[in-house]
């Protein structure tokens, strides 16, 4: 018989059973994915899911506990898409053999509770995404969240002239629709922002050519960085509504705006001049184009 409180502790993380609810911590060990560092822990309500099934696991003696949430319940799933290697799963719990009656026993539990509406996609978040304040580096530029407006600051090192004419972009989410993120660890990963009101079958620029996109790259918008931040907007966005926005609502563009201006703060500074260092280290610059940039950079203080 199981009872309220039971904790199954796994390899990375461990699933407390409330009587509405399973609580799942994560450790932060040196072998735990970073993503799970970073989501801490999260409560997941029973109407949050839409399976529970326990399988065995590709390592001897162990066993999988594996919960598959609704379409639509979690932003951070919502977000991935998919996309997530199956050893960063937060659904996923890898437990020693001898654990399974108990496993087995909450699985029972679990499914008897679900119900015909497990089935259906959710009609809000019933997960919570992780809190902004948010920010990570893209390989073009700057991404940060404070809980209403999205940030895209370009770095002059990585940004395209298309960015870099258009200006450092501000987006309040009440102006958006949707978030796309395609992972870093595949080919042209990057995060996109879709305004509302844009036609999803129009056809979209390149990401390095959108000012409402950031692209990623080699040690540039890694998972555990850039996926929280996604559904933190992805949630924001949703919350939001879909309250229409005037056709003259536009992203805020520093470059066209002389009362955004504003001067860059010195550890930026210090990031850019050290990313020009990298590429000048990799004979990516010449001396002469890495003084000259080196010196655009500082007078920007």
């Amino acid at each position: 018989m199981t009872r309220m409180g039971d904790v199954l502790a796994g390899i990375n993380s461990s699933w407390e059973f409330d009587t509405d609810s399973v609580l799942i911590r994560f450790e932060r060990g040196i072998r735990t994915p970073k993503l799970f560092h970073v989501l801490g822990e999260r409560r997941v309500p029973h109407e949050a899911l839409r399976s529970v099934e326990l399988t065995p696991g590709t390592r001897r003696g162990t066993v999988v506990l594996r919960a598959e949430p609704r379409p639509g319940a979690d932003p951070l799933m919502e977000a991935a898409a998919g996309q997530l290697r199956e050893t960063s799963d937060p659904y996923r719990l890898v437990l020693p053999a001898e654990h399974e009656p108990l496993a087995a026993a909450w699985v029972s539990e679990l499914s008897s509770v679900l119900g015909p509406r497990a089935q259906e996609p959710a009609d809000r978040h019933l997960v919570a995404a992780p809190a902004a304040p948010l920010q990570f580096k893209a390989y073009d530029g700057k991404v940060s969240f404070d809980g209403r407006t999205v940030s895209f600051r370009w770095f002059w090192t990585g940004a395209s002239s298309a960015k870099w004419k258009a200006g450092d972009q501000s987006f309040p989410v009440g102006e958006l629709q949707d978030v796309r993120w395609r992972s870093p660890e595949v080919v042209g990963g990057h995060l996109r922002l879709v305004r509302r009101g844009e036609a999803a079958d129009r056809e979209l620029p390149e990401p390095d050519q959108d000012p409402a996109a950031v692209v990623f790259g080699l040690g540039y918008g890694l998972v555990h960085e850039s996926l929280p931040l996604a559904a933190s907007v992805l949630e924001a966005v949703r919350a939001a509504g879909p309250a229409p926005v005037p056709e003259a609502a536009a992203p805020v563009s520093r470059a066209s705006d002389p009362v955004a201006t504003v001067r860059p703060a010195p550890a930026d500074i210090a990031d850019r001049i050290r990313h020009l260092g990298e590429l000048h280290g990799a004979g990516l610059l010449t001396e002469e184009e890495f003084s000259a940039k080196k010196a655009e950079l500082l007078a920007e203080l």
